[in-house]
């Protein structure tokens, strides 16, 4: 239990951080599953739409320390590589 008036304020910030970190999260998780879906209904150009407005939310979850930054690159790189193979089987 905090016990100094610092350490109960760090306390109070550390809540405060996370509730602002879960709705980021959150707002993440959304934006890649409508990547999903949309990679999921066959639809290329909605996927790439989809992708595309992920992007920069997601790299905001890495610029406000909420997910490594390894971590999203490798999300990414998957996506696109899905929503790319997806027009060449549609071509095929």
């Amino acid at each position: 239990m905090a016990n100094t008036a610092q350490s109960k304020k760090r306390a109070r910030q550390a809540v405060a951080r996370q509730d602002v970190n879960k709705a980021r999260r959150s707002r993440i998780r959304t934006f890649l599953r409508k990547v999903e879906e949309a990679l999921a209904s066959g639809n290329q150009d909605a996927a790439a739409a989809a992708l595309k407005a992920a992007q920069p939310e997601v790299m905001r979850g890495v610029t406000k320390g909420v997910l490594h930054a390894n971590t999203v690159a490798r999300k990414i790189s998957r996506l696109n590589h899905r929503v790319k193979s997806l027009g060449l089987a549609a071509t095929a």
